[in-house]
């Protein structure tokens, strides 16, 4: 009966009526705005202010690229899990400047390895460009969606995100996605936002809301 009971209201909870690719577009272009013009303001904190605020050791901080540092928008800390071990090869989704990225390559060097996947052209540019300023050849960045990851099955250590899942209307996908690339035995250490009430269904059809 109580199996019957949560079948019922977790089949009452309806997906987000909003087009995907409107959807994907609106969100890469708030995303390319934090890329190329950091300064400008948005409705959530970045930089280095919400770094620190998220628990990140501003000694960290010091060791990375202004240019990472200042589009970094994520909304928690991944590594509070946990640090990588050495050796390891990691997955971030949704990686952005390179924040976490470049933080992992550093932690699981020198024979580990880091992918990281990113759908906003402008955010791969700047990862890439912080990876060759810390001279870092541990880390790549993929153009890939979080539904639909450009890495090899099971291969896959750890896989981490930061502030992503969260914009993917359909989560059960990237889920499967997640579970399709870990190795058996793998990790995923995941900062995001949760909600404990059901967001209204207007509220998710109302593709303005969920980029701000």
């Amino acid at each position: 009966m109580q199996a019957k009971n949560l079948f019922e209201q977790t089949a009452r909870v309806q997906p987000a009526k909003v087009s995907v690719q409107d959807l994907r577009q609106q969100i890469s272009e708030k995303y390319s705005e934090v890329a190329l013009v950091p300064e400008k303001g948005f409705h959530f904190h970045t930089g280095s202010f919400l770094a620190i605020m998220l628990g990140y050791d501003a000694v960290l901080l010091d060791g990375l690229p202004s240019g990472t540092v200042e589009s970094f928008a994520g909304t928690g800390n991944p590594f509070s899990m946990g640090d990588l071990k050495s050796g390891e090869i990691v997955l971030d989704i949704g990686s952005g400047a390179g924040f976490d990225s470049l933080i992992a390559a550093r932690q699981v060097a020198p024979d580990g390895r880091v992918i990281g996947v990113d759908m906003t052209d402008a955010m791969l540019e700047k990862a890439v460009e912080g990876a060759r300023q810390m001279g870092l050849t541990n880390v790549e960045f993929r153009k890939g969606l979080a539904e639909e990851l450009p890495v090899e099955d099971e291969s896959i250590d750890v896989v981490i995100s930061n502030g992503v899942i969260n914009l993917c209307p359909d989560k059960e996908v990237v889920m499967r996605e997640v579970h399709r690339v870990l190795k058996s035995g793998g990790r995923f250490q995941i900062a995001d936002i949760v909600v404990h009430k059901e967001v209204p269904q207007g509220a998710k059809d109302n593709i303005d809301l969920w980029s701000g």
